[in-house]
């Protein structure tokens, strides 16, 4: 049932702690089943280190394999104290860098691969190779990390690792940024994701309305008016026009 998995497949299903099983294995745990006398069985191999590693993650029927002091280790370890810490102190975009690697460190151990390098900045998740099963380890992991509660459609809200180094660094500003240091980061998350896009001129000017009216309100606040002046003065704005205002109107 399982020949047709592939090494990123087999590697997933060793780090939740089931190992697989060749046929020989399967067929002669199924007779020894067969002969037994209990209603309800498992066939698997576990690993109980794995287990332990990561008790939050484990299955009801596999949580008595788990019990202990370990649990609550794991369980300390997870609210994103030592990330913090090392964050703390540190210019946004440096901070942002350093959520970058941690998102695409992870996302390499999910999908299997040797290093970091082979996950770009602003390829998307889905290219990158993510499912549904994958998804929701890699949300486990940068929970365990960050101490943060994150939805299972994380990688669909935010499809690219740059976008989501800057969601999560948005969720971590609490801790030590100020309004304008968030902002600046989203700033240089934004500028990530339009590099990242790839659409029709269409779209384009979709994202492109937005980006003017929002610089619009930034730099008049509530004053209609001068909104209405400000957007006029870049209606014949070029892409290079676009974003240089908006680092003027942040102060960059």
């Amino acid at each position: 049932m399982t020949g047709h998995l592939g090494d990123a497949e087999v590697e997933r299903m060793e780090r939740a702690g089931m190992r697989p099983l060749d046929n020989e294995e399967g067929l002669a745990l199924f007779d020894l089943a067969c002969g037994a006398d209990v209603p309800l069985q498992v066939i698997t191999r576990l690993t109980a280190s794995a287990l332990r590693a990561d008790p939050d993650s484990v299955p009801p029927l596999f949580r008595g394999l788990v019990q202990g002091t370990s649990r609550r280790v794991v369980r300390s370890g997870g609210d994103g104290a030592e990330l913090r810490t090392r964050l703390t102190g540190l210019p946004p975009a440096e901070q942002l860098r350093r959520l970058l690697d941690l998102v695409r460190s992870n996302a390499a151990t999910v999908l299997g691969h040797a290093s970091a390098g082979a996950i770009a900045a602003e390829q998307s998740f889905s290219e990158l190779g993510f499912d549904s099963l994958t998804a929701v380890e890699f949300r486990n992991r940068l929970g365990a990390a960050t101490g943060l509660r994150l939805p299972a459609t994380l990688v669909f809200e935010h499809p690219t690792p740059a976008a989501l180094a800057g969601e999560l660094l948005t969720q971590l500003a609490p801790a030590g940024l100020s309004g304008a240091e968030a902002a600046l980061s989203q700033v240089d998350a934004l500028e990530a994701a339009l590099a990242a896009v790839t659409a029709d001129d269409g779209d384009r000017d979709r994202v492109t309305r937005r980006l003017r009216g929002l610089l619009a309100q930034w730099s008049t606040g509530d004053a209609e008016p001068a909104a209405a002046d400000a957007l006029d003065d870049l209606d014949a704005a070029s892409t290079d026009d676009l974003f240089d205002a908006i680092d003027q109107g942040f102060g960059l």
